[in-house]
């Protein structure tokens, strides 16, 4: 009765599983099968290899397994996981599962039936049902994993034909590997189960296994004891030459030293030979491997040639994609790698970033605005070699045929470019000697204890950027002058030039001895991985295409994301606009730059102004200027032969195309622009003073502007000498991001033995609270990070 409760149990969390979770997966599914692209016996080099693996080992550690009570299994778990596993195994790859669990189901069986005899047995002998106080026998290991196996194989069974896939069972002992025949046997049996499609379960024969040997550990390639199973999966993974072995615990991964001390960090990469850095704690109570355990089955599988990810499969919020995460080649738990990259992990380069960013934060205003007018020198000085490495990105861009002709465009760098941002970066040196200490309010709260309200950095900030380098000295600038660490990831397309440009930032930072203070992450990160550095990172800016945007913000774990997702500004025509000033307007919003966020994309006309002068001459310069129109479902209602209609009124083109639609008040503008908009940058254009201020005071965007163009909605333009991007937030900074946006501040308190218990005696409230004029200099108080 009791397995058909757990198999019924688990078929109804499957199928949940299947209705809540699966259409995630059905994408993956529906994937071609892919091939084997690494030589086997080769372990992986970088984690994006992962993606490639074809055959894959997963190993279920006891505490993944076992219910936090030690008695019976946790079933959603490994519900998630069956799913996981059945959905690779779907794509094409060949999986294998090995698991514990045996004890901890007979365990609980065997419990469940001692109980029930004894309570049978004290009613007949008491004649009443006043039962004795009962007392459970010690459970041997070795009958509870007779009792237990077979129901852990029931429930693998019932699990995975959910997923129409089918199991295999397979007992083996130390002596399957080191007899020759067995061995052969034993390897001959599983190739023909993968070649049928069938997913092996392998576990250790703990019901006649004899007790692990003390100190019987791994003996190189050729030899290893099976007493557990962190042991048994490497030599399993090693023997049928898989390219990945996941090993799942219940822990993040590998720390440097026991998780939950002290300055305890994960291990994203571990290499052999870093062993003796490592300090381990105690061993799972449901387990008897530990992770030393792990670590030494994992260094030998990686020398047998399989890569190996050691990760967490007990945590609710990954369970369900821990495996699927791993294959896909994303930044979880300790990957295990033979190839130690020559340059500082992206961790490494975090935490130098922010050390050397304290300093940078504590120096003179004027230190901070010579790095800047010297990063301004050397964009002049070295502009032949800046453009020589552009021209090299932009011809392997152009012979790929990836980037449309606007990126392109966003891409190339010339010498009025590099003037340009040379004059900008001057400027954001002028305007940064007031910036960081400066004193916001200053309060005296009672007789020699006075209050302050400073200015200091944010922290760490990352900036990812598409296509365009010019961003990359723009945005160092900025956080120069605002003290602030800086990571920066740049597109491929603009490698060599994103190098050069960092190379002359890092140069100018050295003047002041703080070199290390922005970092170009040139490793093969993803962007997902870098938004996992909660703990290092304060806020993330990205600098792209709208896409960009959402899938940063979709993936940040913790961490403020500063920008906008999307960029649909209207430019509304009043019927009472000058017919010139409205032609300039749109020519300029939708012409001068289709590709920028600030480009306008929907026009919206007041209904007077259809068969006017002023809506021919708009039509004809936007046929002149080559804008393919869409028509608004109004607008078309009006033509007998109109544009193709709008698929929706909520698009960003980005490009030589525009929508036009109809409205018949301001009023009826604003309805629109705040249903369909993106808070961006909106415009109206009317002669009408009173028309215009209502618009700009009701329309919630982050720029709004009355007779003048969507492009002027830009930092440069507004004097910020640069901007690091655009934010459409309601919170912090908003509109075109300058230096100001990049700062945050502190409370500064100077007392004189001041306590709050001398304030809080009844009668004794005499707070002054007397506010003393804020002053402009730079507070002489260092900031912290």
């Amino acid at each position: 009765m009791m397995l058909q409760r757990l198999a019924l149990c688990s078929s109804l969390r499957s199928r949940s599983l299947q209705a809540n979770v699966c259409p995630r997966f059905a994408r993956a599914v529906s994937q071609t099968k892919f091939p084997v692209t690494h030589s086997p016996g080769k372990s992986a080099a970088h984690r994006s290899e992962l993606r490639q693996a074809k055959r894959i080992v997963v190993k279920l550690g006891s505490a993944v397994v076992t219910r936090g009570d030690e008695c019976g299994l946790a079933l959603g778990r490994l519900a998630s996981i069956v799913e996981q596993v059945a959905v690779l195994q779907n794509q094409g790859r060949e999986m294998m599962i090995v698991t514990s669990g045996a004890v901890a189901f007979g365990r609980q069986r065997l419990r469940h039936e001692i109980l029930l005899s004894q309570s049978v047995r004290q009613a007949l002998h008491s004649g009443q049902n006043q039962l004795k106080e009962m007392s459970l026998p010690v459970l041997e290991a070795r009958a509870c994993a007779a009792a237990g196996q077979s129901g852990l194989m029931a429930l693998y069974e019932a699990m995975f034909t959910q997923y129409s896939t089918c199991t295999a069972q397979i007992l083996v002992t130390n002596l399957d590997f080191h007899d020759e025949q067995k061995r052969r046997n034993l390897n001959s049996t599983l190739h023909e189960l993968l070649r049928m499609n069938i997913v092996p379960i392998i576990n250790t024969n703990d019901a006649v296994v004899p007790p692990p040997v003390p100190n019987s550990d791994l003996q190189g390639v050729n030899v290893i004891h099976i007493k557990d199973n962190d042991s048994l999966a490497a030599r399993l993974a090693v023997e049928m030459k898989a390219d990945l072995l996941i090993a799942l615990s219940d822990v993040e991964g590998l720390y440097d030293s026991p998780p939950g001390t002290d300055d305890a960090k994960l291990i994203d990469i571990f290499y052999p030979g870093d062993q003796q850095s490592i300090r381990y704690g105690s061993k799972s109570k449901v387990g008897i491997g530990g992770m030393e355990a792990k670590v030494k089955s994992a260094l030998w599988a990686l020398q047998g040639g399989t890569s190996v990810v050691i990760a967490n499969g007990t945590d609710p919020k990954v369970t369900g994609h821990v495996i699927t995460d791993i294959v896909e080649g994303k930044k979880v738990g300790t990957f295990f790698s033979e190839v130690k990259p020559a340059g500082p992990t992206v961790e490494q380069q975090t935490e130098m970033a922010r050390q050397a960013g304290r300093t940078l934060a504590t120096l003179h205003p004027d230190e901070r605005g010579e790095i800047i007018c010297r990063l301004a020198d050397l964009l002049t000085e070295k502009k032949d070699e800046i453009l020589s490495a552009n021209k090299r990105d932009m011809e392997t861009a152009a012979s790929s045929g990836r980037l449309s002709q606007p990126l392109l465009a966003r891409l190339s760098l010339s010498t009025s470019k590099l003037n340009s941002l040379a004059i900008g970066l001057r400027q954001i040196a002028v305007s940064s000697r007031d910036s960081v200490g400066q004193v916001l309010r200053r309060t005296r709260v009672a007789n020699n204890l006075e209050l302050e309200q400073i200015t200091v950095p944010i922290g760490v900030l990352l900036v990812i950027f598409e296509s365009r380098p010019d961003c990359l000295p723009q945005v160092s600038a900025l956080a120069i002058a605002s003290g602030n660490a800086l990571l920066l990831k740049g597109g491929k397309e603009a490698a060599n030039t994103n190098r050069i440009l960092h190379q002359l930032t890092q140069e100018a930072l050295s003047i002041h001895g703080v070199k290390d203070a922005i970092q170009l992450v040139s490793t093969r990160e993803e962007v997902e991985d870098l938004c996992r550095l909660d703990k290092m990172i304060d806020l993330i800016i990205p600098r792209g295409s709208s896409q960009l945007v959402r899938d940063i913000q979709r993936a940040a774990k913790g961490i403020p994301v500063l920008g906008h997702s999307e960029g649909i500004c209207h430019v509304y025509i009043d019927s009472e606009a000058c017919i010139e000033k409205a032609i300039d307007i749109i020519k300029d919003s939708k012409c001068d730059y289709p590709a920028a966020c600030n480009a306008m994309e929907t026009l919206l006309l007041h209904r007077d102004l259809l068969r006017t002068p002023l809506f021919d001459q708009i039509i004809d310069m936007l046929r002149v200027e080559q804008v393919k129109i869409h028509a608004g479902p109004r607008f078309a209602s009006y033509l007998t032969f109109s544009p193709s209609e709008v698929k929706s009124l909520r698009t960003e083109y980005g490009d030589l195309e525009c929508c036009i639609e109809v409205v018949d008040s301001m009023q009826d503008a604003v309805d629109h622009i705040h249903k369909y908009g993106s808070s961006h940058t909106d415009v109206i254009v009317t002669d009408n003073e009173n028309t215009a201020e209502q618009f700009m005071q009701q329309v919630d965007s982050a720029c709004v502007f009355w007779n003048a163009s969507s492009r002027f909605a830009d930092g440069y333009r507004f004097g910020l000498g640069a901007e690091v991007g655009i934010s459409t937030a309601r919170i912090h900074a908003r509109g075109p991001v300058g230096l100001e946006g990049l700062l945050t501040t502190k409370w500064i308190l100077r007392g004189e033995g001041h306590t709050v218990a001398e304030f809080s005696e009844a009668g004794s409230m005499k707070y002054l609270h007397e506010n003393i004029p804020s002053v402009r200099e730079p507070s002489n108080t260092g900031t912290v990070m």
